[in-house]
């Protein structure tokens, strides 16, 4: 039967009870919706790739990589930071500047090479995956020091998103688009793919600029302001100085950790020999007939309070 016949003597049945969740705070989501707000500019940006509107592309990847920047920070300011945050940021960071750069490098040019295009733009998205595990997994590593959290082990994501593309912002200043950049970028795309997965050191910066001086506020304000007037209207030619000048800094930031590691290792043996001083030495023996002597056994140490 279709309907069940209606007995008015049938007990009723209580309704299921449904589990309640609780009220996400609103500083909770707020990250998130920066995150996902990045993702769409990365999706966007393979759409435009795929239509061949690389200028479009581009932004929406600067533009993901600011949010990107941003939503971390605002989730440790608002103490709104959470597993399913740091889980969606790192699926996020993987279609943003692992998927969608390597797309729209191929789209590009490296389509003109077939095949081979084709394995440097997987190892590049390949490299940008595995590069988010690692870092998802000494992010929880408490043997690190502390002066650890100044460096990435490996370009950071972003940063080589904005890197592997140097040669579309070189096609963007006039180089024209033939098989020598074709193959340079080719060779281009796997090194920064190496320097990804690698175990360089890269400062990080998280550190810095937390607490800006009084007298600092103005200039910094104006030093913004100016980038990204620079940024807007000149795009390509800022794009370029920055990313020939962050790749020229790579050696500075191996340098400073370095610096960091002797200082580590010269701590050592100080601590190992203020260690061997503090400890006990051995007790002297007591004469025979002694009060210690008579407390203490032949094998056991006199114990000293």
């Amino acid at each position: 039967m279709v309907f069940q016949p209606f007995d008015p003597d049938r007990p009723e049945v209580p309704e299921r009870k449904f589990r309640r969740f609780s009220k996400i705070p609103v500083r909770m989501l707020a990250p998130n919706v920066i995150t996902l707000l990045a993702l769409c500019a990365g999706l966007t940006a393979i759409r435009m790739a795929f239509e061949q509107r690389l200028e479009i592309a581009v932004y929406a990847i600067v533009f993901a990589a600011i949010l990107d920047g941003v939503d971390g920070r605002l989730a440790r300011l608002l103490k709104g930071t959470s597993r399913f945050g740091a889980e969606l940021d790192s699926l996020a960071d993987f279609v943003n500047f692992g998927v969608a750069p390597a797309l729209m490098l191929y789209f590009w040019g490296l389509h003109g090479l077939a095949s081979v295009g084709w394995i440097a733009a997987l190892i590049f998205a390949i490299c940008a995956g595995l590069r988010l595990a690692r870092f998802n997994v000494m992010a929880d590593d408490p043997n690190r020091p502390d002066w650890a959290g100044n460096f990435f082990v490996g370009m950071p994501a972003p940063a080589g998103a904005i890197t592997v593309l140097l040669p579309i912002y070189i096609y963007f200043l006039g180089v024209p688009l033939g098989a020598p950049l074709v193959w340079l970028t080719f060779l281009y795309t796997l090194s920064i793919a190496f320097l990804m997965v690698s175990r360089l050191p890269v400062f990080s910066g998280k550190r810095v600029g937390k607490k800006v001086a009084p007298e600092l506020v103005m200039p910094v304000v104006f030093v913004a302001v100016l980038f990204f007037a620079l940024l807007i209207s000149y795009p390509w030619v800022v794009l370029a100085t920055g990313t020939i000048a962050y790749l020229g800094c790579l050696p500075l930031g191996f340098a400073s950790y370095r610096k960091y590691v002797r200082g580590d290792l010269g701590a050592k043996p100080a601590q190992t020999a203020a260690g061997a001083s503090n400890t006990t030495a051995p007790p002297i023996a007591s004469p025979p007939g002694s009060p210690l002597a008579s407390d203490a056994g032949d094998d056991r140490p006199t114990r000293l309070n």
